[in-house]
């Protein structure tokens, strides 16, 4: 098995509609996800919510609003909703499988991006938010976990689908969707979030890109929320190129942020394949491609 894919237990489907199911590949507050085949022997992510909300007829219905505006989203830089059943006892969605490890894996493992990797990053993440955009779509929850780093340049997941679970008032009286240290002031408040939101979890991504820490330090979800509503970020190890540009995103007030395109035109080129990554980081990608093409191989060709 991947060091990322965790064997199936006895309780796991072995087929999530045409895709065989291979492994485990994590857990969250809206389900489980596993890595899958398609028919035509390609490897895909597979997320099956959880049944306390495929019970809810409230959430189904919100949950379909967003996974068809989030089919829609076309970037280079967002993992595409290939598809989805929504309408079954358990509603599950495919997205294209990323064989690579998480920024937050990666920083932690190997330390912080060299201000040309982290000023890289920063460009295809802005492309992703502004595709996420032009689709109608608010992604709410970017955040270093949200970010994969794959054999043809990062790839922004998950926007907008968590969103259905707070929409349709399942959450925690008096909870907060979406992660704190990473979320903009007005999400902290419980307040609407558009596209400005977005723009501020960029710049907080980007921070923990170039040190390893995000804006606001560490500490218990209740300290971070204090900080991201009533203190300033915490900006000084960001390196000199990139501080007015993370500082921009994490303006207070939603109107002064930049848009993606003009964070478009103030970062590095966007970038593609692995030669912009550390070395290390480039090489855990290049053994998880290989290992994810063996995994998913046909019985036989192995």
């Amino acid at each position: 098995m991947l060091d990322s894919v965790e064997p199936l237990s006895s309780d796991d489907p072995q087929r999530i509609g045409r895709y065989a199911v291979l492994g485990r590949l994590g857990a969250g507050g809206m389900g489980r996800v596993y890595l899958g085949r398609s028919p035509g022997g390609l490897p895909v992510a597979v997320k099956v919510i959880h049944a306390r909300f495929a019970r809810d007829e409230r959430f189904r219905a919100r949950f379909r609003q967003e996974v068809t505006a989030a089919r829609a989203v076309s970037g280079a830089f967002t993992a595409p909703v290939v598809d989805a059943e929504l309408d079954g006892e358990s509603p599950w969605l495919v997205t294209a499988y990323v064989p690579g490890p998480s920024l937050e894996q990666a920083v932690r493992t190997y330390g912080p991006f060299t201000v040309e990797a982290a000023s890289a990053l920063g460009a295809a993440l802005a492309e992703a938010v502004g595709a996420i955009h032009r689709a109608g779509v608010v992604h709410r929850d970017l955040k270093p976990g949200n970010v994969l780093l794959g054999p043809d340049g990062p790839l922004v997941i998950d926007f907008g689908i968590a969103y259905a679970a707070e929409a349709a008032g399942l959450t925690r009286a008096g909870s907060v969707m979406g992660t704190p240290g990473y979320m903009p002031p007005e999400q902290a408040a419980g307040e609407k979030v558009g596209p400005p939101g977005d723009v501020f979890a960029l710049g907080a991504v980007l921070t923990f890109a170039a040190t390893g820490v995000g804006p606001y330090g560490q500490a218990n979800a209740a300290a971070l929320l204090y900080r991201v509503v009533h203190e300033p970020p915490r900006l000084g190890s960001v390196p000199g190129p990139l501080r007015d540009v993370v500082a921009a995103c994490l303006a207070r007030d939603p109107a002064a942020r930049p848009a993606p395109d003009r964070l478009l035109r103030e970062l590095a080129a966007a970038p593609s394949g692995t030669d912009w990554l550390p070395a290390a980081v480039a090489a855990e990608i290049g053994r998880r491609e290989e290992a994810t093409a063996r995994l998913t191989a046909p019985r036989g060709v192995r």
